[in-house]
């Protein structure tokens, strides 16, 4: 079902998906609340794709679990922490919303984990980067799907310093993701051998001329710039380092997060060369290419799901499959014993394929370093990537006991 006028209006609550009947069967309907951006720099990375994926999920469960229904919710945070948990509120107090998903702002995230655990619901967090989220801040309620700043900065850094980036320089966005990746990459390239010369941050959502930090990075004398943001801030931070020509001479470009609908936005003259990690892509294997097939009608033209939008298809997915093992009624009334559960059990989904979901809330899968491709390399839109090296599960994300999280018995 297409989302209508009511699917989003401001920072406002709607029904993307539900049978006409839902509201009336509450006994026998879940409600997930995807909050998202869908207005503001993260749109692409997030937004109406990660609502497709979502649907994707509740339409294939429906399709084999008939008895049991599900509705989602869409709204907007505005990337703004007091908008989004003030949404959050109502739903759990007004809308009988059951878990909340995407939740693509480490801000929000992080201070929902308070809300999930007062009203005892369940949180699936799939864009929101800080590792904090299965560390300091973890929690019983709460599963952090697709990577995490960790994550991305391990692979990125560690396999950046061995093939000759030995000098950083970070141009960091300011706010909680932004510095979780920065400190996680700084440490992993000094560990690799490297050294930071320097580091900036600029104001998060405030600007679009990066010029005056990139030149800071450029007189450092680093060979890797390493960019702590995503989406549009990315984009304009590429497309300003090449027209400065901070591309030639040695110097490598280094997303700490990426995505291969940033690659596509800004087109491969762009991007080409670009080192990043994704922990999905489209092309990757044939149960990828199967998810794509049947993802792609509710797309736009020339639109590829990045490793979050999957998590948002696959952490759905996983959810209900340990609701129907639960029993809807039950899963309502305990969100922890849900989680519980989704780390008892084995996750399979054509996009991650088979994993777990650790203690601390962490699901694992491995992480591939790529490469962007040159424009004479690629064969269609979505042909972006080479794949320069793998991460296996248990090497891509943190040390379990490294986490400080209070749910992990020593």
């Amino acid at each position: 079902m297409s989302m209508t006028r009511r699917s989003f209006v401001g920072a406002g609550l709607a029904t993307a998906l539900a049978p006409p009947l839902a509201r009336a069967q509450s006994d026998n309907t879940i409600r997930i609340g995807v909050i998202t951006d869908m207005s503001g720099i993260y749109r692409d990375v997030s937004g109406p794709t990660t609502v497709a994926c979502a649907q994707q999920a509740a339409a294939e469960f429906m399709a084999s679990n008939p008895s049991i229904k599900v509705e989602i919710l869409v709204a907007d945070h505005q990337n703004k922490a007091d908008v989004g948990l003030a949404i959050i509120r109502k739903w759990f107090d007004q809308e009988g919303v059951d878990v909340i998903e995407n939740v693509g702002n480490s801000s929000i995230a992080l201070g929902a984990k308070y809300l999930i655990e007062d009203k005892n619901k369940v949180a699936l967090i799939t864009t929101a980067g800080s590792s904090d989220l299965t560390g300091k801040s973890c929690s019983a309620n709460l599963v952090h799907w697709s990577w995490d700043s960790w994550c991305l900065a391990h692979s990125t850094a560690t396999s950046l310093v061995r093939t000759g980036g030995s000098k950083w320089f970070f141009l960091t966005a300011d706010y909680a993701f932004g510095h979780a990746a920065e400190a996680d990459a700084a440490k992993f390239v000094k560990a690799a051998g490297g050294s930071v010369l320097g580091s900036v941050r600029y104001p998060f959502g405030s600007t679009s001329d990066f010029s005056s930090f990139l030149l800071q990075a450029q007189s450092s004398g680093a060979n890797v710039i390493a960019f702590a943001n995503s989406g549009n801030e990315l984009i304009n931070c590429l497309k300003q380092a090449q027209e400065f020509g901070l591309d030639q001479g040695g110097t490598r470009m280094a997303a700490l997060v990426g995505y291969v609908t940033d690659v596509i936005g800004m087109g491969l003259s762009t991007a080409k060369g670009l080192s990043l990690t994704e922990t999905f892509y489209w092309d990757l294997n044939e149960r990828t290419r199967a998810f794509m097939n049947r993802v792609k009608p509710r797309l736009a033209a020339n639109v590829y799901p990045n490793m979050s939008q999957a998590g948002d298809y696959a952490c759905v997915l996983h959810y209900l499959k340990a609701v129907k093992e639960l029993g809807v009624e039950q899963a309502k009334r305990n969100g922890r014993e849900v989680v519980g559960l989704m780390k008892k059990m084995p996750t399979d989904d054509d996009c991650f394929g088979q994993g777990m979901i650790r203690a601390d809330g962490r699901k694992i899968h491995p992480a591939y370093l790529f490469e962007v491709k040159k424009p004479a390399e690629s064969t269609s839109t979505g042909d972006v990537y080479k794949l320069v090296s793998t991460l296996s599960a248990t090497e891509a994300f943190r040390p379990l006991e490294e986490g400080s999280c209070a749910l992990v018995r020593s």
